[in-house]
């Protein structure tokens, strides 16, 4: 941009347009997810099933995601940004139309893998555009900034799910999510432009794939930040995965008193990444980290303390899940943000990694809940479990709580 007595206010302009835009795109997978929720037990009823197993159709899309992330990462280094995410938007479209027909849940869970697969690209391109732009602490404001969009979702998807399954059925969700899938195509074609230009692209063949992902894995300092926002991850998928049946079906919330609270802890994730996008101009993103993993720990104890002893019932469930929640939109960014300023030369690997770890984690520990027994103290377990896993983790396999070892990481 030209120094311009207008050329602030027009980067910050461009700025906004770049987190509305790179926003839509990451937060739609977590819409994909947070939409059907609400219909979950009639899914499970309408398809002849138990709950565990509708669960199971959440959880597998995290799967495919991991999957897909690490496919798709190394074609976005090889080919630029934008042609394997419209081609991942495409074939997102075509799976949720083919969700919307599924006979059986088996089924079901079959395309919800493939859907999982193909919108991996959307949260791809986000990260690996914003490392295309920014670094460090700048990259963290970002990424917090791209959290009040994705922040959106769990606000709003379910109320929007509810509406429409109570109107039209619950397969009529799925046809929602393809005419979104469709829009964000056509903003994409109309609004993006590619962001990697040729001479900075990463040869094509399977040797230099390979490469990449072993050069990503012989850093540990880059894989323990890539983990801990999968873990992070895990911690807001055990809630997701639970919370329709320990809040429908345990105490008996309505589909709209349920997509209120979905709202309400979503309003937490938002507020709590705003605050972290101010905090990272003053404060190096590594120390933010590890004082908000320290506080959500004490939170995710009282969660559970809580949940066993029913102390202060649904109220007092509920406060204690936004306060552990919320603690989210101080974590995920900035480790993801520390990450990929290690590796900018191959920051489409460097983001399918981290995003298929966290898409992986989150998928393989989510159903826990459901296998614990899917109520209130299954799923605070298990949001614990996580979390101590994420601690460890920073603790152990990085320099973050050694004295001076946050200036490595800064």
């Amino acid at each position: 941009m030209p120094e311009t007595p207008s050329g602030a206010p027009s980067r910050a302009r461009s700025s906004f347009r770049w987190v509305v835009m790179l926003g839509a795109l990451a937060a739609l997978p977590a819409f994909t997810v947070d939409m059907y929720l609400p219909s979950l037990p009639e899914i499970a009823a309408d398809l002849g099933t138990s709950a565990s197993y509708a669960q199971l159709s959440v959880s597998i899309m995290l799967i495919g995601g991991a999957a897909g992330q690490l496919v798709i990462g190394p074609l976005s280094d090889r080919y630029g940004r934008r042609a394997p995410l419209m081609w991942g938007l495409g074939l997102h479209v075509v799976t949720s139309l083919l969700c919307a027909f599924a006979p059986t849940m088996t089924v079901l869970i079959g395309l919800r893998l493939l859907q999982g697969f193909f919108n991996a690209a959307c949260g791809v391109a986000a990260m690996a555009v914003v490392r295309d732009r920014f670094v460090g602490a700048e990259a963290a404001r970002i990424l917090s900034r791209l959290m009040l969009i994705i922040g959106v979702a769990p606000m709003l998807a379910p109320a929007f799910g509810s509406a429409v399954a109570a109107a039209a059925g619950w397969r009529w969700v799925f046809a929602f999510l393809g005419l979104a899938g469709v829009a964000m195509a056509v903003v994409v074609w109309r609004f993006m432009p590619e962001t990697l230009p040729p001479s900075r692209r990463r040869p094509a063949g399977a040797r230099s794939v390979l490469g990449g992902y072993a050069t990503l894995l012989r850093d540990r300092h880059f894989m323990a930040l890539a983990v801990i926002p999968g873990l992070g991850q895990a911690v807001l998928m055990s809630y997701v995965v639970g919370s329709p049946f320990v809040f429908q079906e345990f105490y008996g919330l309505s589909h709209t008193q349920f997509s209120l609270l979905f709202a309400l802890n979503g309003l937490g994730l938002v507020v709590s990444a705003q605050i972290n996008a101010s905090l990272v101009r003053r404060v190096a993103p590594i120390r933010v980290l590890r004082a908000a993993l320290v506080m959500q720990g004490v939170f995710a104890v009282g969660l559970l303390a809580v949940a066993i002893t029913q102390a202060g019932g649904v109220v007092g469930l509920l406060v204690m899940l936004w306060i552990v929640l919320a603690f989210q939109g101080l974590i995920p960014a900035n480790a993801s943000a520390i990450a990929l300023s290690r590796h900018g030369e191959r920051a489409g690997t460097a983001a399918a990694v981290i995003g298929a770890v966290q898409s992986g984690v989150a998928g393989l520990v989510s159903p826990l809940v459901g296998v614990l027994g899917g109520d209130a103290v299954a799923m605070s377990a298990v949001m614990l479990g996580a979390w101590t896993c994420a601690m460890l983790v920073l603790a152990l396999a990085t320099p973050a709580y050694r004295r001076g070892g946050w200036v490595q990481l800064a």
